[in-house]
């Protein structure tokens, strides 16, 4: 890891060994690992985190785009730059995405009006006149939550919780968030999606720890 840096740390100076495991964990990278456990990257995965960075650096890209674009790579095409018009230019830092009425919210997930009530009601959705793909993947999963006896009542802490998160977000990005140039703006944005991927590994395992526990 140390070797990546090096080799990676003119182009990009702020990165970290807890950035590349970030990305690591993320799924971005995977490299491959010696028999002691250590990573080994190889050149086409140090190229790939050239792209990586640049498409963050250069395009303020968010990692779902960036991992979505990646995935096009990986399946043999050579997609365009997410956001790029036809001449090659950045149109948009982040796509729009498909915007769905309350009808079809219903349809794309198989939800109920009466479960989607109940999710507005715990404050799990909030009410809106469209909503975006989070509605239709939060709604698939209270469909399969509710097979097995939870509803969104159960989950009305889970907001607060959320909240919590994301004050602890912005008191750690505060000192780039007051600054209100362009670039601190981006980076503060890049830095939140890191810190809640970090805060979602730690949960999981949180999660699966108890869950271990149970089965013990």
């Amino acid at each position: 890891m140390g070797q990546v840096l090096a080799r990676l740390a003119k182009e990009f100076p702020e990165l970290s060994n807890s950035k590349l495991r970030f990305l690591e964990e993320q799924g971005l990278v995977s490299p491959s690992r010696t028999k002691s456990g250590y990573r080994k990257f190889s050149p086409q995965d140090v190229e790939r985190l050239r792209l990586i960075l640049s498409m963050q650096r250069d395009h303020y890209l968010p990692l779902k785009v960036i991992r979505g674009h990646l995935a096009e790579i990986d399946a043999g095409r050579a997609p365009a730059l997410p956001g790029a018009s036809a001449g090659g230019q950045i149109s948009s830092i982040i796509p729009a995405g498909r915007r769905y009425q309350r009808e079809d919210v219903l349809r794309e997930s198989g939800a109920s009006a009466t479960l989607f009530s109940e999710a507005i009601s715990a404050s799990i959705l909030t009410p809106a006149e469209t909503y975006g793909e989070d509605a239709v993947t939060v709604l698939r999963s209270l469909v399969a939550l509710k097979k097995c006896g939870i509803e969104p009542r159960h989950l009305r802490g889970y907001r607060a919780t959320a909240e919590r998160e994301v004050s602890m977000i912005e008191s750690a990005l505060l000192p780039i968030a007051r600054r209100k140039d362009a670039g601190s703006r981006a980076r503060a944005a890049e830095l939140s999606g890191e810190i809640a991927g970090q805060l979602d590994v730690i949960r999981a395992s949180l999660v699966r720890s108890a869950l271990g526990r149970l089965t013990s």
